[in-house]
């Protein structure tokens, strides 16, 4: 299983595929809103420049504390969109964007931990109002021994190419990290510092030192202009001398942890409070005393949280909304760059009155348009009508699922024709939508990939939808998914709550990595859909599956008896997956019949029918399979002997 922290960037960006050790020096940008973005990225690019090195983008999304994460879905989303504007405005630039956006009550574990994973040297985070009181809470010297790494607080904005610089210091040890900040941005804009040593009454003599050390390293360096020595109140000589430079750097005073002042030291809160907003502060890091930090318990990278909190945070974050793929050109070059193949399964079973519309639609956009589909193939269950005439005239492959892997026989059903597509489709990334759409549009596929090609620890896509329940001539909206809510989200709720935030589980519509799903068993009938959730989330954990909003789909509902069906079988899968977890059988023979109502004038009768949904193993078992796909050896999932078991069995 990997790891829920290990991330790739978006591969649009310039060889941002690199490892670590091509570059050698990483500054974090958190981007917590639409404001300062572009003067915090470029400052990270001109700090990072200097040192051959790249800026890192993580989008951040803030809940107040006692607020479900989940109300964050939207701000995630339209983080996404600032990041992509982000990205399309640096293109060129080294800038890397991390494809997951933190939806946190407090942004420090998860700053740590990107800051712990890229090993940066330095982030990069806006100073707010209250910045002393509410953000930063724990103050400065918690905050930098948490993160590892030099900060640089920022003003709401400034100059991207600063003309003149001034450096106020008292010779701190804070002086060397913001000489340094002063010289990477002069030598990006040609700039002229002033360095300006404000000498006060109460001049400790080591700090002096500093700053005469400081004045000599930095004789004769071209970007600094001016040295000044003055006596007097800090804060006021720096506003008045700032009124002729663009730009503030200093170092944050010293604080403790007990200390009652503010947390970036009072002249920094002065200079702010005064009306200054071209200002950055800067702190270097220094390892704690050893056992310092014991006591922190929100420094640990994920600190144990509830169930529900971390559904919050995977709604939030795992929501995406298909219009964030509609640039499908990008999508092809996500494709191409990590040499991907794509597949489009279509499973079918007498579906002539809207298959040719789905399989046109693909074909003008998603292969001819633009090449993001390398195959369309349609799995064919059966149809007694020109279903499989109307897809093999216009040029789609055909298969009927009884004739893919004859030898391990075949069952009735829509996951046999997903599990026996699998031998068959040739692709790395593998979609499946249903054939009976009225309303088909692109965005049914290229909803479903976009989240697999942005990030590759995402495994499993869902799409949802509104569905509008037809009763005769009209529609009525929000009818639709009368399983979906009345039998399967309250039993994921009670029994798997950690999927309790999938908005459609039996949805139609997902794709995955062929990689995940050759390793899962498939449910042949009604159980394929909550099978796969559940086997997946059972091997690869929740932060491997995403759902997409595809908006609405218009299809056939279903009579009342088979959705009465339906939700039998896939009780079915619940309580079977619950008995391997909790090593018990709840379930005998006798409980696989229902008893259906049946009416008959006058009077009713009981209509006895055996519903019991197969389960093929995972398809890497069969050995005809490895062969086609190149595996050499298989090892986990079920026991080997299902494959002889599969062979064995008989079409039904």
């Amino acid at each position: 299983m990997q790891p829920d922290n290990v991330e790739q960037a978006d591969l649009s960006q310039v060889e941002m595929t690199k490892s670590h050790n091509s570059y050698n020096y990483g500054v974090v940008v958190p981007i917590f809103d639409d404001e300062q973005n572009e003067w915090m990225v470029r400052l990270g690019l001109n700090l990072a420049r200097s040192k051959h090195g790249r800026v890192i983008l993580v989008g951040v999304v803030l809940i107040p504390e006692g607020e479900s994460l989940s109300i964050g879905t939207q701000q995630a989303q339209a983080r996404r969109a600032t990041l992509d504007r982000l990205r399309a405005y640096f293109e060129g630039q080294p800038v890397q964007i991390k494809p997951r956006i933190r939806v946190v009550h407090t942004m420090w574990p998860s700053l740590a931990k990107v800051v712990a994973q890229e090993r940066a040297d330095l982030l990069i985070v806006p100073w707010r109002e209250g910045a002393d009181t509410s953000y930063l809470p724990l103050g400065i010297e918690e905050l930098v021994n948490t993160l590892k790494c030099n900060v640089v607080i920022a003003s709401h904005d400034g100059p991207s190419l600063p003309d003149r610089i001034l450096l106020p210091t008292r010779g701190g040890k804070e002086a060397p990290l913001a000489l340094e900040v002063a010289l990477a941005l002069a030598k990006a804009a040609g700039a002229a510092i002033t360095l300006l040593h404000v000498v006060g009454g109460q001049q400790i003599s080591a700090s002096q030192q500093v700053y005469e050390e400081l004045a000599r390293m930095s004789q004769g360096d071209p970007w600094i202009k001016q040295e000044v020595r003055v006596e007097g109140d800090a804060a006021a000589e720096i506003l008045r001398r700032a009124e002729q430079h663009d730009l503030v750097i200093i170092g944050a005073s010293e604080t403790s942890p007990a200390s009652k002042q503010p947390a970036l030291g009072p002249i920094a809160l002065q200079l702010w409070q005064k009306g200054m907003r071209s200002l950055l502060v800067v702190k270097t890091y220094q390892p704690p005393p050893l056992g310092h930090l014991a006591s922190w318990h929100w420094i640990d990278p994920l600190p144990t949280t509830a169930t529900s909190v971390m559904v919050d945070k995977w709604f939030a974050e795992n929501t995406f909304n298909s219009e964030e793929f509609e640039n499908v050109a990008r999508l092809v070059a996500l494709k191409e760059q990590q040499n991907l193949t794509i597949s489009l399964g279509l499973p079918a079973l007498n579906e002539e009155a809207t298959v040719g519309n789905v399989i046109r639609v693909m074909q003008e956009t998603l292969v001819k348009e633009f090449p993001l589909l390398d195959e369309i193939v349609l799995i064919d269950s059966g149809s007694s009508d020109r279903t499989v005439e109307i897809a093999g005239d216009l040029g789609v492959t055909v298969y009927r699922h009884d004739e893919i892997l004859p030898e391990c026989g075949a069952f009735r059903g829509k996951g046999e024709a997903l599990w026996k597509s699998l031998h068959v489709l040739k692709g790395d990334l593998i979609a499946w939508i249903d054939t009976d759409i009225v309303n088909i549009h692109p965005r049914f596929v290229y909803g479903l990939l976009g989240p697999l090609l942005r990030r590759d620890t995402i495994q499993y896509v869902k799409g949802f939808y509104r569905r509008p329940l037809r009763v005769g001539e009209t529609l009525q909206a929000g009818g639709g998914g009368r399983v979906t809510e009345l039998v399967a989200r309250p039993l994921f709720n009670l029994f798997y709550p950690e999927l309790s935030g999938v908005v459609q589980p039996l949805s139609g519509e997902y794709a995955g990595r062929r990689k995940a799903l050759e390793q899962v068993p498939f449910y042949v009938g009604y159980g394929v859909e909550t099978g796969l959730l559940l086997s997946l989330v059972e091997r690869y954990g929740i932060s491997s599956i995403a759902q997409v909003d595809l908006r609405q789909r218009i299809h056939h509902n279903q009579p009342l008896g088979a959705l009465s069906r339906m939700a039998f079988a896939i009780i079915q899968v619940f309580i079977e997956h619950l008995e391997s977890r909790q090593k018990v059988q709840l379930l005998s023979e006798i409980n696989r019949t229902m008893k259906i109502i049946r009416p008959d004038p006058g009077s009713y009768y009981l209509e006895e029918h055996v519903i019991s949904d197969r389960r093929r193993p995972p398809i890497v078992t069969v050995a005809e399979y490895r062969a086609q796909h190149g595996i050499n050896a298989w090892s986990g999932g079920e026991s080997r002997p299902d494959e002889q078991k599969t062979r064995e069995s008989n079409a039904v």
